[in-house]
């Protein structure tokens, strides 16, 4: 079952927005740091598995510049984690449009 949650890294004002997949791994994730919530990161797994089997290393590095570099790994034990909260899959959409406009929708 596809989940959406966020956490908070209060050390880098960092607020993490992911979409994990059914085995838990980060499908989508946004990263907005600061008061004014300005986007750092929109990356999607889709997209960088495409840019692994279908482009170059110059595109996976402009990819990762552009829009950040995904989370590996399950994202187990997020619960743990400071100021974490499921959200809904609405939320999650919408702050993924912004972060992809702000960031620049070219991938």
């Amino acid at each position: 079952m596809t989940t959406w949650f966020r956490t908070y890294y209060e050390d880098e004002d960092l607020w993490l927005y992911f979409e994990a997949d059914d085995e838990g791994w980060a499908a989508r994730q946004v990263e907005v740091r600061g008061q004014d919530l300005r986007p750092v990161t929109a990356a999607s797994l889709e997209e960088v598995l495409h840019l692994r089997d279908h482009a170059d290393l110059a595109a996976m590095f402009r990819y990762e510049r552009q829009y950040g570099v995904l989370a590996e790994g399950p994202m187990d034990g997020w619960q743990d984690q400071p100021q974490a909260a499921e959200i809904t899959a609405e939320e999650f959409e919408r702050l993924w449009a912004e972060a992809r406009r702000a960031l620049g929708d070219s991938a």
